[in-house]
Parts: C-alpha cells; structure tokens; sequence
C-alpha cells in the first residue's frame, strides 16, 4: 500500500469498509477506499458523549450509522467514479440499494453534467440480498425537533414558526461556521453543533486530478441528523427546503439538472420513508416549508426583524476552500441576487439595502446575474434559487412601484424584458398559497397552515 498512487482514471472499485461508532466518545467513523489503497477515514462526533445505547435503541442506531456511511461516501465516490462498488460486511438489502443509487445519480447530476460524465452507463449500487430488511420497530423516542439551521432566511423562518406552534426544539448545524453559530445563538434556544472531519486524503487525492465538483450535500446533513436523532434522543428531523427547489436548471441538449436535487421532494420523500421502514418507526423527517414558494418564504422572513444583522444566504461564507466575503454578503453571487430580489417586494427599501450594505438592483453590471435568475437568455443558475417565474413575478411586482422602478436592474427588465412576458404569468399571489407534497405531521400543519397563508 505504501507504493499506491491515486490515479483516477486506473481505479477500478470503491469500497465501503466499514463503520463504527463509540458512545464513550461520541464519535463516529466512516471508512472507505478505492481497490486495495489506504483507507479514507471520515469522522462524525456527537457532543454530549458519553452515551447509554443499549436494545432497541442501539440497534436503531447501528442502522442509522450505516445509513450515514453509504450516502456520505458520495463524497469519497465521486473523486475516480469507479464502475464497481463493493459494500463489505453484511450485503444491502434491495430497497437500501435502490435509494443509493436514486440519492448518487440524482444527487450528482450537476457534478456529472459539468465533468461530461453520463452515471447512467457506469454507476451500479450492487443489492445483494433480496431478502426485505426487517420493519423498524418504534422507540418511544421523546417528543422533540432536531431543527437544521443554515445561517439564511430558511431556517429561521422554519424556527420561528415551530417556536410560535409551541414545539421543543433544538437548532442544529454541522461543522464550525461562525455565521451559522451566531444565527443559532441568536434564536435563543438549546443549540447542538455536530462535528464533521472529512478525510484529509481526499484534499490529497483532489491536488492528484480527483474529479470535483458537486454532491447531495443536504443527503449527507440529513443522514447525519437521522443519526444524530436515534443518539439523542429526537422525533423528528427538521429541514427548510422550499417547493422550489424541485425545479431545476433546464438545459439545452441535457435536460433538468437540479443542484438541489437533495433538497427536493424527491429525495425528502424517499429519504423519510426509508428512515421509517428501515431505522426507526417514530422518526420523522420533513421539511416544514415545503408547501411554501420561495417568494412566499421571503414573505415570512420579512415579517421579523431580529436575524437582519445576523442571517446571511451567500454560500461563499460556506466554502470549505477558498476566498470568504468580508462581509456577510459577497453581492455578486446568484444566492446574492436571488435573496435580494426575494426580499424586495415585501421589505422597505431602506431595511433591504441597509442588510446587504447597498442596493443590487441598481447596479447595470448585475444585469446578467438577474437574467439568469429570470430565465433569460440563460438557465437557472447552479445554486439553491427560486424558479424562474418567481424572479420574474418579483421583478415585474417591483416594476409598479416608484421606489423600484428607477433602479437599473428594473428599469432595464420592464424596457426590454417585460413586454416579451404573459401578464398573467407574473401574478405574485398564487405563488404566495400553500400547495403540494409535504411531511409534515398532520397535527403540526393545522397549526401551521393559516400562518403560512397569511
């Protein structure tokens, strides 16, 4: 092993090796490798060690672990994607293995589309039993909601909301985002941050040629916080993903690539469903805005005002590698454009303005970043925006009113923009109702619907 050099295009196998988890600790290892090379160790640590798992309990957990382990090796997969995969220790049963293969081809649509790469011809996840994995059993797990916050308009929109419906919650993030730890502190409730150490290796392998590029990355969160969940102690799951982000990028020649692929129904569904035959009966994941546009999301968001100083939805804070805005707004990022321009109908202009530090739409160089948002001469950005009729819808909304209708990016959209669109397409109220697919509990959603209506 000490002679073996990563070479991408020469690997034939990636490995699942094992997993394991020690409750004195609360750390987690996830192994992986690719033919017979050295191990890629990840790392998940659970504050609050030690644990007492026993029964029920801790073979729920094991479940969940193991769950964690295959998802979260997408971001091991992806760096030769090898035709083989091999999963050692006990082989998966087959509706384990379809969900891999939906969560990994699904999943790495943009990252194949910007690489060349057609999965469909080289990723197989083997099932190699054909025996149903026994029904979870119910664990009386207490009364309480892991809650998922990422520093934007999202998460806390879904914490308020939950606050105000009288659920016991915990806001949660994994790894060690200063803006997200702010936000969290801000909420004023119990916080849980959970650890996550990727393999050194892989940065490695990345410097070697590795293929790069996007992964599922709201899978492998949510794996963690199933996991995280049956440890603990927690009901339920909650993530903020909108009924936007089932839509993705329509590409010329391609087809729909969405970047929040893991984000959307598809997965949600899939994902909660599995959690519930195959981990734990009274575990529920859902997201709790799903029936909700991302205009309409804005809409709740700007009913508040005490996370203006605090929130941020640019993802350049969020970069692993690489530069960081000064600020909490970089300004020139697609998340950038798309949240100021959500923000914008229902907002005073002055409190808009005054949270990213100056107004993008009246910047005439932001014009292409608006056009892609728009669907105009360009598909929706690679990034976790709203559809396009939601940009146009907003932009034509602002296009009335005098205090908009000056600035560049506007003016520029109802000269030249505006006149090509059907009027009747650019309504803001119908994006504005609930509708569609959800998980939320029952009980949850009447207490909740007439909030989200409003």
């Amino acid at each position: 092993m000490s002679n073996w050099t990563f070479n991408r295009d020469a690997i034939a196998a990636f490995r699942f090796v094992r997993c394991g988890f020690d409750a004195g600790t609360g750390v987690a290892e996830l192994v992986y490798a690719f033919d017979d090379g050295p191990e890629l160790v990840e790392t998940i640590t659970l504050p609050g060690a030690p644990f007492d798992l026993s029964g029920p309990r801790a073979a729920a957990a094991g479940r969940a672990l193991r769950l964690l382990h295959l998802i979260a090796g997408v971001s091991y997969y992806k760096a030769a994607v090898p035709r083989q995969i091999t999963v050692e220790g006990e082989p998966l049963d087959a509706a384990t293995a379809a969900l891999l293969q939906t969560i990994y081809r699904n999943g790495l649509g943009e990252f194949a589309y910007r690489n060349g790469l057609d999965l469909r011809d080289r990723l197989h996840v083997p099932a190699g039993s054909d025996m149903p994995a026994p029904a979870a059993p119910v664990l009386d797990l207490p009364a309480r909601a892991l809650v998922a916050i990422g520093g934007g308009k999202d998460s806390l929109v879904s914490i308020e909301a939950l606050r105000d419906a009288g659920v016991d919650q915990t806001v949660v993030w994994i790894g060690n985002s200063q803006l997200i730890a702010a936000c969290a502190a801000q909420t004023g409730l119990p916080t849980l941050n959970i650890g996550r150490q990727l393999s050194p290796r892989l940065f490695e392998f990345n410097r070697q040629g590795a293929w790069n590029g996007h992964i599922p990355v709201t899978a492998v969160n949510s794996a963690i916080l199933a996991f995280a969940a049956v440890v603990l102690g927690y009901d339920q799951v909650v993530f903020s993903n909108e009924r936007s982000a089932s839509y993705g990028s329509q590409i010329p020649g391609t087809g729909e690539v969405n970047h929040q692929w893991s984000k959307g129904w598809a997965f949600e569904s899939a994902f909660g469903e599995h959690l519930r035959t195959h981990v734990a009966a009274d575990l529920q994941y859902y997201s709790l805005l799903r029936p909700l546009s991302e205009l309409a999301v804005a809409r709740q968001f700007a009913r508040q005002h005490r996370y203006d100083a605090h929130f941020s939805s640019c993802n350049r804070n969020f970069h692993i590698l690489g530069e960081r805005p000064a600020s909490r707004w970089c300004g020139v990022c697609p998340k950038c454009h798309f949240v100021f321009l959500a923000l914008a109908p229902f907002m005073p202009k002055a409190r808009l303005v005054g949270i990213f530090g100056r107004n993008l739409l009246d910047d005439p160089a932001q014009i292409p970043g608006f056009d892609a948002l728009l669907e105009y001469q360009d598909h929706k950005p690679f990034e976790c925006v709203g559809e396009g009729r939601e940009s146009r819808a907003a932009l034509a909304a602002l296009a009335q009113r005098p205090d908009w209708q000056e600035d560049a990016v506007v003016k520029r959209f109802a000269r030249d923009i505006l006149p090509q669109l059907d009027p009747d397409a650019l309504a803001l109220a119908p994006l504005l109702v609930p509708a569609g697919e959800h998980r939320i509990p029952p009980a949850l959603w009447e207490r909740l619907r007439d909030r989200f209506a409003a």
